[in-house]
């Protein structure tokens, strides 16, 4: 019974053995909740004038490396993105800009700056950034809570002209006016494509990559 024992001990662990993913690779991670609601670079209390969640469609995010067509964006993205801002002094605001979405790759280099990224590899991301600023806050007549719909980039990979990730600041623009002093106490996004790796793009650093097809 022993020898028996002993042999379906060791079928076990190889059956155990045969069901991992050999090949997965490494997960990056990152903090980022903590970093945008209780750090020390998270915004202050103050009048809450701006809270708003909105879906972005075709737009494109930046690598340290370039794709096939000799650019920056290694990814078309979508994401849902949710923008508060406080005011904490006269003309004087803080932004909290989180968000979460999937993104495909264009080909090229990884994300990371080496290795080769095949087109279509997909995954997920998110993170955010904190924004500080000077300005006038004029919302017209555009909402300034809850979700505002769905925004088209409308960002092509294969030129230079285009988008710059995530942290896309266009909403500053179409909330107010005299903008002037802006600074990013923190950012940062952290992107998983399963076995094909993950990459933390962030104030604090870069780390992993994402590559193969």
């Amino acid at each position: 019974m022993k020898k028996l024992s002993v042999i379906i001990c060791v079928l076990g662990l190889a059956m155990v053995l045969a069901s991992s993913p050999a090949s997965a690779a490494p997960s990056e991670h990152l903090n980022w909740g903590y970093q945008l609601n209780a750090s020390e670079t998270a915004c202050p209390s103050g009048k809450a004038v701006l809270n708003v969640v909105r879906k972005v469609i075709n737009s494109l995010d930046s690598g340290l490396g370039s794709n096939d067509f000799g650019f920056v964006w290694w990814a078309v993205i979508e994401y849902v993105q949710q923008v508060e801002v406080i005011e904490t002094a006269s003309n004087t605001f803080c932004a909290t800009v989180k968000s979460q979405g999937s993104f495909e790759s264009v080909g090229g280099d990884g994300p990371g700056g080496s290795g080769d990224l095949e087109a279509g590899v997909v995954g997920t991301f998110q993170g955010g950034a904190t924004y500080t600023f000077n300005g006038t806050f004029n919302p017209g007549t555009q909402r300034t809570k809850g979700n505002i719909g769905t925004f088209d980039h409308g960002c092509d990979p294969e030129t230079a002209v285009g988008c710059v990730g995530p942290g896309f600041s266009k909403w500053r623009s179409e909330y107010f006016t005299g903008v002037s002093g802006v600074s990013l106490p923190w950012w940062g996004w952290v992107y998983h494509a399963g076995n094909n790796g993950s990459w933390v793009n962030a104030i604090s650093g870069n780390s992993g990559n994402i590559t193969g097809n």
